[in-house]
């Protein structure tokens, strides 16, 4: 019995724990977002050239700095404008979500579940076109994410039911 109680604190630490993780990518989202506003795609280009210039003088074949200095170049209006509104709602959406659900909302945890699902399948859709490790351990932590949501719910739910004496 008292394993099962130490389970159980463990998850409901965890579930805790990776709400805040999933607020405070919300949290940068929400400043990735407002930069791609503020800031320029020539400005973002000349940022990132300056950031990966040493390393790509060491070594001209660096993956992540060319990656990088491939992203800036190829960043237009459009797409940096369709990047910050993404940003700005997926964040919003998140930190609202996860405020709900870490206050025991119970009409948050099936809308977090729901928003994690579709991204979900926009990631094993991405990762299906061109496989990253990245997005692989991104799509792994929102299934469990989902998981733990449901196990939560389900529990929280069952605690509102049980009458009161």
């Amino acid at each position: 019995m008292e394993n099962t109680r130490q389970g159980t604190a463990l998850l409901d630490r965890t579930f805790r724990v990776s709400l805040i993780l999933k607020g405070l990518d919300g949290v940068l989202e929400l400043i990735g977002g407002v930069l791609l506003l503020l800031v320029t795609p020539a400005q973002i280009n000349d940022l990132v050239r300056f950031l990966t210039q040493h390393e790509l003088a060491q070594d001209p074949r660096d993956f992540v700095a060319n990656a990088l200095v491939h992203l800036a170049a190829n960043l237009s209006g459009p797409a940096s404008l369709f990047g910050a509104v993404y940003l700005l709602l997926h964040g919003v959406v998140k930190i609202v979500l996860v405020w709900a659900v870490l206050r025991e909302k119970l009409w948050a945890y099936p809308w977090m579940i729901a928003f994690l699902l579709v991204f979900i399948v926009y990631q094993v859709y991405r990762i299906s076109v061109e496989f990253t490790w990245g997005m692989v351990l991104l799509t792994a932590f929102d299934i469990f994410i989902v998981w733990i949501t449901w196990r939560e719910y389900r529990i929280r739910r069952s605690q509102n039911r049980v009458p009161v004496g």
